[in-house]
């Protein structure tokens, strides 16, 4: 058995790659290591077990291609690769495009070519649903949620990409799956909420369960732009690692569809509330700085998982508190990867 991993050395990418080669799979890694803290983790990753690394930017287009015509005996491909903020696309949206949609494009189409018909999973984002200004917004308990969705954002929402980010992976997402319905690849699309877990070398831009728990274990400062009320649904990593193989599983049946994945109504963490805990862990009080609201910030985004529960027969296993004691534990136990 053999896996492709885009974005391999990234947070996501190096936990999936671990649970391959636990499994005995054949793991090839596509990474450019341009991410902070990649180095640190494909070194930690050639501990775990053989793997094929190839450092290779999926913007070029012939160096995507050539390795997967050597490896045309892939069983999965998760594609995970590319830019990851907003804040960031806005800066500069040429390579945020080149990353996200190009490179995509650069996969489908090495995919095609190489006659791969394996699973290919790619990880899209809840922005492809834009700033949903006309999903009203209340607040209650201190938090903001919507007043209507109780069960959270469906598939069938309308797409409105709101960010040179969200256009971005917006077209990436549609891409891969019309690749299913024009050349018959085997792909789907998670709509992924906020995902966080080990390895995660969050900043202040992106990954901000990661980065709030990091530089509060260092005691660095940290900055809630806007009011901190805004919620998000998040997911911790295992579970979901635990979706992705329930997509390659169910293959047959879910080939060409689009899942939002994400802890759901159930797990939803405001900032404040992510400063509450880190407060009680800590058992002292949390100094931090405000700012204003940044671009594509939405007040409220939360998944509804109905569709992946009924297709995919998943679900999240670990509720916020105990994925942020592990997630807590492990910065603390592993401080000298970020200490620097």
């Amino acid at each position: 058995m053999k896996a492709i991993i885009t974005g391999g050395a990234g947070f996501i990418g190096c936990n999936a790659a671990v649970r391959f080669l636990k499994r005995g799979y054949q793991v090839v890694l596509i990474d450019d290591l341009s991410r902070q803290g990649a180095d640190k983790n494909l070194h930690w990753l050639e501990t775990q077990g053989p793997l094929t690394f190839a450092r290779i930017d999926i913007r070029e287009a012939e160096q995507v291609a050539e390795v997967f015509r050597d490896h045309t005996d892939a069983r999965l491909i998760l594609h995970l690769a590319g830019q990851v903020a907003v804040t960031t696309s806005v800066a500069d949206p040429r390579s945020d495009f080149e990353s996200n949609a190009l490179g995509t494009f650069n996969v489908l189409e090495a995919t095609r070519k190489a006659g791969i018909k394996a699973p290919l999973i790619f990880s899209s984002t809840n922005k492809v649903y834009g700033g949903m200004e006309d999903a009203r917004i209340v607040e209650r308990g201190g938090r903001y949620c919507y007043a209507e969705l109780r069960d959270g954002v469906a598939e069938t929402r309308g797409l409105d990409f709101h960010s040179p980010y969200g256009c971005s992976k917006g077209a990436a997402d549609q891409y891969v799956r019309d690749y299913h319905r024009i050349y018959g690849l085997n792909t789907v699309v998670l709509r992924q909420s906020c995902i966080y877990g080990y390895r995660q070398f969050g900043v202040e831009d992106q990954g901000w369960v990661a980065w709030f728990t990091i530089a509060s274990v260092l005691k660095k400062p940290i900055t809630i732009y806007g009011d901190g009320k805004q919620i998000r649904d998040v997911l911790f990593i295992d579970d979901l690692l635990d979706a992705y193989d329930a997509a390659a599983s169910h293959i047959d049946i879910v080939a060409g569809r689009v899942y939002n994945v994400g802890g759901g109504p159930e797990n939803t963490l405001s900032l404040l509330d992510l400063i509450n805990y880190l407060e009680q862990k800590r058992g002292q009080t949390l100094r931090y700085g405000q700012a204003d609201w940044r671009p594509g910030d939405q007040r409220v985004y939360v998944s509804d998982i109905r569709l992946a529960s009924r297709e995919l027969h998943w679900a999240p296993r670990i509720g916020w508190h105990k994925g942020l004691d592990l997630l807590y534990d492990w910065v603390s136990q592993n401080r000298e990867l970020f200490d620097v």
